[in-house]
């Protein structure tokens, strides 16, 4: 099985934390659609299996009409092999959900909300600068709750002055919904954001790592108690409701990336679109793919598959690791993990009489670290 990414890079405005690519101007929208279109035809023979899910991200693919959403959907039926009962996701911003909207969007084959709601308060959402209000966040799901079962909402913790119980109200807000599926990120400051220069220039506070793991270790507990599993480091499903998308990407398994700044993946090779929508539009235009490509070398791959596995509840196959790796790859990631077993951050167990490399609860917010710890480096 395979996954179908289409990336729409168009915003209303700026979150300050954000550093995808997007552009607050529409001008070039249905050139882009169309281009869009045009590179899904140009590539169908990279993908000879049934595609399982097809994501619309961003940007804010919420900005699309319906019919233009029908039409990229089309696309892919006209030109790929879809499974019989296909996971289709679109993440909506709550300000463009309105009753009207959200009727529509129903009666198209998208069946997966993912909505970027982040708060339900009005300061954390203004620091953000965020499109939304919390009454148009609380609004969005009261309608969004009547037209899809299967909805996820994003909510980002470790927010400058966020007291944990305003952090606990958060996710309360969230179950009285009764949400299935929680995504829920750290505020991270990224580099050249505008939330990096307000720090610099000491018109905000730094984020607190301290307390962005207070933060994490209410969500957890609380997520855990309300039948939701921890499936993978941001991501919280009740049974039957795990992102399948997301999901592919942790396993391994092929996704196309379309439109600018994509990523794909076929097993080997990973590749990337440019990240400029007028240049994007003139190389689809011209039939060229404007991508680049990096062959995975073994260490790139032992490397993806440790930084994968330890973000998820399936964590590291130490058998598989051996098979698709050798001997050295395992003598090795047995010695790297041995201290962090010590300070009881990872634990080996055993299922189905294979050996799995796990972290543990408390090993949980520092997975990506201890996956980098367990990297091996490519010296030649």
């Amino acid at each position: 099985m395979a996954g179908i990414y289409i990336h729409i890079p168009f915003c209303k405005q700026a979150c300050h934390y954000c550093d995808f690519h997007f552009s607050t101007s529409m001008k070039k929208k249905s050139e882009l659609i169309n281009a869009l279109a045009q590179e899904m035809i140009l590539r169908k023979s990279e993908i000879d299996e049934p595609v399982e899910t097809i994501y619309f991200g961003g940007g804010t693919p919420s900005v699309l009409s319906v019919e233009e959403i029908n039409f990229l959907i089309d696309t892919a039926y006209n030109h790929y092999e879809i499974s019989e009962k296909p996971e289709i996701t679109l993440e909506a911003n709550p300000d463009d959900l309105d009753k009207e909207k959200i009727i529509a969007f129903s009666q198209t084959p998208i069946n997966r909300l993912s909505i970027g709601i982040q708060s339900f308060f009005e300061e954390d959402l203004k620091l953000m600068n965020r499109a939304h209000n919390a009454k148009e966040a609380k609004e969005s799901l009261d309608l969004a709750t009547r037209y899809f079962a299967n909805i996820s909402i994003d909510l980002i913790y470790g927010v400058q002055q966020m007291s944990i119980a305003r952090w606990k109200e958060n996710i309360q807000t969230a179950l009285d919904y009764n949400i299935p599926h929680i995504s829920s990120y750290a505020l991270t400051v990224e580099p050249k954001t505008a939330l990096a220069k307000f720090i610099e220039k000491g018109i905000i506070e730094d984020v607190d790592d301290a307390l962005a793991q207070q933060h994490f270790d209410v969500l957890v507990d609380t997520l855990e108690k309300n039948n939701f599993e921890h499936y993978e480091l941001s991501n919280f499903g009740k049974k039957g409701f795990f992102s399948k998308n997301n999901t592919a990407y942790w396993l391994g398994k092929k996704y196309l990336g379309i439109g600018p700044s994509a990523h794909s993946f076929n097993g080997k090779n990973r590749s990337w679109n440019i990240n400029n929508n007028t240049k994007y539009i003139k190389s689809i235009t011209e039939n060229m793919l404007p991508s680049e490509i990096e062959t995975l070398t073994p260490i790139d791959r032992y490397n993806e598959a440790v930084m994968t596995g330890l973000r998820t509840s399936w964590g590291v196959s130490i058998d598989k690791i051996q098979e698709e790796f050798g001997e050295n790859f395992k003598k090795y990631i047995f010695e790297q993990a041995e201290k962090h077993i010590t300070r009881d951050l990872l634990i080996f167990t055993s299922e189905e009489n294979k050996t799995v490399l796990k972290t543990t609860k408390k090993g949980k917010f520092l997975a990506d670290g201890i996956a980098s710890d367990l990297f091996m480096l490519n010296l030649e």
